[in-house]
């Protein structure tokens, strides 16, 4: 049995009954860094348990998504993973072919994968620009691709996409790809979620800020040679709450949008961010 959400924590409170029994597709869900800590994909894997879903996550090293399913399932939450590589066209229909055997159905598609290269338009190679082409944009269209029409034979289904505010602003580092890569996510988003609105499929985008995930380390090396806490400060800092959100800040806002609570929202951007981008952009 699921736990719940109330035996979570970081939900602070949050509970969603409609979202008992969903069965719920969910890329990127292992996680690299701090295995103390929660990334993106996990902390929503968890949310969604703990009100009762069925999770089915895949990530490209399997070991990081059984980590993961193993932390879940400890909750008492239900949890399959398996290994994907969402940018290939095979895996993602193996993926959806594994889910369907397991479950019968998915009512929620969660794309929750993305990278981040360093690069700007005159410095960046070919296949850094390509990579995260695929990563942050291709893997959307893939997975939605083969699960909207099965959601359309299901007579109706949720996908939340998870984009950045680095598709909306400059946030103090040289990533064009990411950022354009993540607008296009926010586009894909408003585009397909007019043309399946009245086929009973809701899709919208969560937008987080700078968070403060396993992945902020290696940021760091990335960015601020290696200067993990120098960094974390920085990021701190830009924001006008003083503060990095928390993985589950998105999590949360992925279990609502993917809830009944949310039926009568579609094509909207939930931007999560600390009020970064309505701000003057101190770095």
């Amino acid at each position: 049995m699921a736990p719940y959400i109330s035996n979570i924590p970081e939900a602070q409170g949050t509970s969603h009954a409609s979202l008992a029994g969903k069965v719920v597709l969910l890329t990127g869900i292992g996680q690299s860094g701090d295995p103390k800590m929660w990334g993106n994909g996990a902390a929503t894997a968890r949310i969604l348990c703990g009100n009762g879903a069925k999770v089915f996550g895949c990530d490209l090293r399997v070991e990081r998504a059984e980590a993961t399913r193993d932390r879940i399932r400890a909750e008492g939450g239900e949890v399959e993973v398996c290994a994907a590589d969402v940018t290939k066209k095979a895996d993602v229909q193996n993926l959806v072919k594994r889910c369907v055997e397991k479950y019968g159905r998915i009512d929620i598609l969660v794309n929750n994968v993305g990278m981040s290269e360093k690069g700007a338009p005159g410095d960046m190679e070919e296949r850094v620009w390509d990579m995260q082409v695929d990563v942050n944009l291709k893997s959307v269209y893939l997975c939605c691709h083969e699960v909207i029409p099965l959601m359309e034979a299901q007579g109706g289904g949720v996908v939340v996409n998870v984009s950045s505010i680095a598709g909306m602003r400059y946030i103090g580092k040289p990533q064009v790809a990411y950022a354009a890569t993540k607008a296009a996510v926010v586009q894909f988003t408003k585009v397909s979620s007019v043309i399946y609105a009245a086929k009973g499929i809701r899709i919208n985008v969560v937008v987080p800020g700078l968070m403060n995930t396993p992945l902020v380390a290696m940021l760091a090396d990335k960015y601020a040679g290696g200067d993990v806490e120098g960094f974390k400060k920085t990021r701190n800092n830009q924001v006008p709450t003083g503060k990095m959100g928390d993985p589950f800040d998105i999590a949360n806002a992925a279990a609502f949008l993917a809830s009944d609570a949310a039926n009568y929202v579609t094509g909207a951007e939930f931007i999560v961010d600390g009020a970064i981008t309505n701000s003057t952009g101190r770095t």
